[in-house]
């Protein structure tokens, strides 16, 4: 299979998709003002979504959730700046007049359009303000990049990737855009993440093929070890490539697999280098566990910790934080079996503490990334999860985010 990264590309790189996005007011003018954007399809699309398991959840992403367990969607209307979180009967009315509005605007039933918010909890969203701005949006193929835009609030920058692939002698492209900063932990995160393919996909197998990528992707970024009220992945599929439709036995079932799961990934990597106040990011690489999910369970809790962070940040080879966290994860771990690198340099063998260059290992936690690999000894399970260090500017900057 080749694998290509379209230059510039963006969630409307595949063919038959539409976005804008304009500035409502939502959110302060600033250096990226746009906060209200669309996502269109030409045609009716197959939908999958996977969403927070935080108990307390937005009504927009209850509405959508509804939606998209009906198989069938067509467009996206999705603000920033504004979570409609935690605002009762009014929140869920205010979803369902974003939707209608933007469905008689596209000349669409109003349950083919899914809405998503984020920003602030508990505050009404300014429906006055929405409502003009669902009238001053203009999709258009090239609309992509302010829709990654719109989405964001505490990003630094827009998160967005599309890649090709061909399936039954048919070029299909898969694009993506993300957004993510903070309160950002599996399952999922304070992150939205909005897929498209131009490829025909059957129902069954797209639901499938998200979940094992979000699993291996927006499921291994913790930021803070909080999980926000409005997350959600979704993943559009209109099938105007024409292809044959994609079932899991389909020969190029693992290619579209592979290309989805670069996309999640590659989006996922961006959110965890993305991090508030973040300096720099982190890879903790686990191989050798009883089972993926173990691998998985022991390489989320080591990036999560608070003590690892605050190590990394202060570029501190402190070793014995990571073998800490490894032993509370929950994951099935020997002691006396546990190998430990920091990218290359060798900390732990076979449970044995090594002589090691303190100076050196200095030096390779002062760079932007910062990697380590964690050898468990007892399967084949491997996993890796990216997180970021933890800074006085991230305190600096939740002690004031409402004020």
């Amino acid at each position: 299979m080749t694998l290509h990264v379209l230059p510039d590309g963006t969630i409307t790189s595949p063919r038959g998709f539409a976005a804008g996005a304009t500035h409502a007011g939502i959110k302060a003018i600033g250096e990226r003002p746009l906060d209200l954007g669309l996502l269109v399809s030409d045609t009716p699309c197959d939908v999958a979504g996977t969403f927070t398991t935080n108990l307390v959840q937005a009504p927009p992403l209850v509405l959508t959730r509804e939606r998209v367990a009906k198989g069938r969607a067509q467009a996206l209307v999705v603000n920033s700046g504004n979570a409609n979180a935690f605002t009762g009967d009014e929140g869920m009315r205010d979803a369902e007049e974003m939707t209608a509005l933007t469905a008689a605007r596209l000349g669409l039933p109003v349950d083919s359009v899914l809405v998503a918010s984020t920003g602030v909890i508990g505050a009404p969203l300014p429906m006055a303000l929405v409502r003009s701005g669902i009238e001053a949006l203009q999709a258009s193929p090239t609309g992509g990049h302010g829709l990654a835009q719109a989405i964001t609030t505490t990003d630094t920058f827009p998160k967005e990737r599309a890649v090709s692939v061909t399936v039954d002698g048919r070029q299909v492209t898969i694009a993506g855009i993300a957004k993510g900063a903070g309160m950002v932990h599996p399952n999922m995160a304070t992150l939205l993440a909005f897929l498209t393919t131009d490829a025909a996909v059957e129902p069954a197998f797209l639901h499938q093929a998200l979940r094992r990528a979000v699993d291996a992707s927006f499921n291994m970024v913790t930021i803070d070890g909080d999980t926000s009220t409005n997350d959600m992945v979704l993943l559009f599929a209109n099938g105007v490539a024409g292809n044959d439709p994609l079932t899991e036995g389909h020969p190029a079932a693992v290619d579209f697999l592979t290309a989805l799961e670069d996309v999640c990934r590659y989006l996922a990597v961006c959110i965890a280098r993305d991090g508030e106040g973040a300096t720099r990011l982190l890879t903790i690489e686990v191989t050798g566990a009883l089972s993926e999910e173990d691998a998985r369970r022991a390489a989320r809790t080591v990036a999560g910790s608070m003590l690892v962070k605050s190590a990394v940040h202060g570029a501190d080879p402190n070793w014995g934080r990571l073998i800490a966290a490894l032993g509370r994860s929950g994951a099935q771990v020997v002691p006396e079996k546990i190998g430990l690198f920091l990218d290359t340099i060798p900390l732990v063998r076979q449970g044995r503490p090594l002589p090691f260059d303190h100076d050196d290992a200095r030096q390779h936690m002062l760079g932007r990334e910062v990697l380590f690999r964690l050898e468990l000894g007892l399967g084949e399970g491997q996993a890796t999860a990216w997180g970021c260090d933890l800074s006085e500017e991230y305190v600096t900057f939740n002690s004031a985010y409402t004020t």
